[in-house]
């Protein structure tokens, strides 16, 4: 295995011990060098060899560092057989795990076929903890810290312009729902935060922060909360005797106004859900990430998508609608024009878990899987991208 790559100076090296810090192992064989431009500061885990130069990179603070785990890989990804048999792997083919997460599926991919893989995760322990198969890849796994609807940017720094397929798991993870200390779920008390990378406001600030009229906007329509003006006034009501601070005490307020019948869902279900989706701009990120997919897939490329609420289910099925249509008008309107479709779907039904995996994986019951192939045609722009709800930026502003 090649010894590690430091460039001059203390940036390099400051990067290599933030590696060791993070996996708990001395990165041997592992290239490093400290990141240039806009995503100075991410991590970046591979090796040098026949996919180029790869390298780690952060700028994380010491106290940053101090309070980041690595939690034990423990995730199997649902619907994961289904979705790698989608994108069919080849020998030679690049294929990006666009939500790396514990990386099951990029190893699966991996073990397909003698491939290369670029994982993306915006969550810093979901890369760190992936550094283990990094170095059981043998150069064929590089694994970058950024948001997936940056995936285009992402393949281009790491020399690949165009890639053979495409996987999305959508949502958050069981290992952040399983992580008290995320604050993702109110089956454990914690810090009501919420945020995948870490970075930007939380949940909580949301809470104390949007007006009662955004608050109802959010619950309802990232949550599809019927009674999301009763919560919200709940909350404004609450945060005024004192700040909202824990997942318990939000799960507690939005308990009193919803009432759940027995053998129904948490009555806070839906309010964390929108509140989580909002914080980390999900769907404007899943919108981004299916135009940048388009854009990357090379002809007979292969784009698969796992989600698991409606929201998202209605994202990608829209997507995919947009970009699979055969040209042509009406007889009222005959000389319409409409570009040529981008995709081809493969999916004509959304594909969902059967009752075995539903048994092991209760959460597998909501999955959808859809995929479609890349054509030859151009990229379609601005067809079926989200829009009309309220935006993180603006509340936190007042707006």
């Amino acid at each position: 295995m090649a010894a590690p790559q430091i460039p001059c100076g203390s940036p390099g090296l400051s990067a290599c011990l933030l590696a060791r810090k993070l996996v708990g192992t001395d990165p041997a064989g592992l290239a490093v060098a400290m990141g240039r431009g806009d995503r100075s500061g991410r991590l970046i885990f591979g090796h040098p060899g026949r996919n180029g130069r790869a390298h780690v990179e952060s700028e994380a603070s010491a106290d940053e560092r101090r309070g980041m785990t690595v939690p034990p890989v423990r995730h199997v990804p649902v619907l994961g057989r289904e979705a790698v048999a989608m994108l069919a792997p080849h020998d030679g083919g690049v294929y990006v795990d666009a939500t790396f997460g514990a990386g099951g599926y990029s190893r699966a991919i991996l073990a397909a076929a003698d491939t290369r893989v670029i994982g993306i995760d915006r969550d810093r322990t979901a890369i760190a903890a992936g550094f283990g198969l990094v170095e059981e890849s043998g150069g064929r796994l590089t694994l970058v810290e950024d948001r997936f609807s940056n995936l285009a940017a992402v393949c281009a720094a790491q020399g690949a312009d165009v890639v053979d397929g495409i996987v999305m798991d959508v949502g958050v993870s069981s290992m952040q729902l399983d992580d008290a200390g995320r604050g993702f779920s109110f089956r454990l008390d914690g810090p009501l935060d919420m945020r995948m990378s870490g970075r930007g406001p939380t949940a909580a600030d949301v809470v104390a922060r949007a007006s009662e009229t955004d608050l109802a906007n959010i619950i309802y329509v990232f949550g599809e909360e019927r009674r999301s003006r009763a919560v919200a006034r709940a909350i404004v009501a609450a945060r005024r005797e004192g700040p909202i601070l824990t997942t318990r005490a939000l799960a507690d307020i939005v308990s009193k106004v919803v009432r759940a019948q027995p053998h129904e869902i948490h009555p806070a279900t839906r309010t964390f859900q929108a509140l989580r989706i909002f914080v980390n701009e999900e769907l404007d990120e899943l919108s981004a990430a299916l135009a940048a997919a388009e854009r990357v897939l090379k002809p007979g490329g292969r784009l698969a998508v796992v989600s698991f609420h409606s929201l998202e289910d209605r994202i990608v099925k829209n997507f995919f609608a947009a970009r699979g249509k055969a040209g042509g008008g009406s007889r009222h309107r005959p000389e319409i024009e409409r570009a040529a479709p981008s995709f081809a779907i493969l999916t004509k039904r959304p594909v969902t878990a059967g009752h075995d995996e539903v048994s092991v994986n209760p959460r597998a019951r909501s999955a959808k899987l859809r995929a479609a192939e890349r054509t030859a045609a151009p990229a379609i722009a601005g067809a079926g991208e989200p829009s009309g709800w309220p935006s993180l930026a603006d509340v936190m502003r007042g707006g």
